[in-house]
């Protein structure tokens, strides 16, 4: 398998999930393989950042001067990734995701956009609409939504800024790990933006990393349906895709 080299950190939970999730479906893959064989896990390097510094070198909208230490303190991290032998890499949140073209910028190996990552999977899904739940940044990013349009989806955040402050406040909670009535918090925001702003009911995608943490029981998987709500999980579909990848799969 390919070595996998993951910048995570931000934040370090959701980056748990990614080096055990990959490693859990190795082992599956090659038993399955090659029951009597010994269980294998792909190479891995995590360079984990100082969340607290990644979100105070956070830019200014569309105003790439206000972002040069941001996207350099990433494209360092994938930099020394590259240096550590890793064949392709991937920026374990969806926030930085905003400004990668601009910092993979220099760097020799691929890294897997969890943008394009959970375009893809929409259409797999037949999705028409989207509603992106996520932090401020990813709610208005368009570069998330170009994605989308891209592969004739429509996607939106929610227009009433109390329902985007109050998924940034849950966000908050679940990085200091308080998960208790998040997911019934979550579901209630969804189905609030829903009534309001949507035509048909459409697939709510968590685009924020900490936030499929809300759902333990279905945090492992890419796509799943709660309380009449079905959500795309942007954790688990990010990993399925470096899984296939490393293993040389295609989906």
């Amino acid at each position: 398998m390919k070595k996998i080299g993951i910048v995570g950190g931000v934040s370090w939970a959701s980056t748990v999930d990614y080096y055990s999730e990959i490693c859990r479906r190795s082992e599956e893959w090659h038993l399955a393989v090659n029951p009597n064989g010994v269980s294998s896990t792909p190479e891995m390097s995590i360079e984990s950042l100082d969340h607290s510094k990644a979100v105070s070198l956070l830019g200014v909208n569309e105003e790439d001067a206000s972002w040069l230490q941001f996207d350099e303190y990433h494209r360092a991290a994938l930099r020394r990734l590259e240096a550590s032998g890793a064949d392709f890499g991937l920026i374990a949140s969806n926030t930085p995701h905003h400004r990668l073209a601009s910092i993979v910028k220099g760097i020799g190996i691929p890294v897997i956009s969890i943008f394009e990552v959970l375009a893809r999977e929409s259409v797999r899904l037949k999705a028409n609409q989207v509603l992106i739940l996520g932090t401020a940044l990813t709610m208005r990013s368009h570069k998330l939504r170009e994605e989308f349009m891209k592969r004739g989806i429509e996607a939106a955040s929610p227009q009433d800024e109390a329902a985007r402050e109050t998924t940034i406040d849950l966000i908050e909670a679940l990085q200091l790990g308080r998960f208790e009535g998040t997911a019934e918090r979550l579901g209630g925001i969804a189905k609030v933006v829903i009534d309001k702003q949507f035509r048909s009911q459409p697939l709510v995608c968590l685009a924020c990393t900490e936030l499929p943490l809300a759902f333990p029981a279905h945090k492992t998987q890419a796509v799943f349906e709660c309380d009449g709500v079905q959500y795309l999980n942007s954790t688990a579909a990010h990993i399925n895709a470096a899984f296939d990848f490393a293993s040389q799969r295609t989906r």
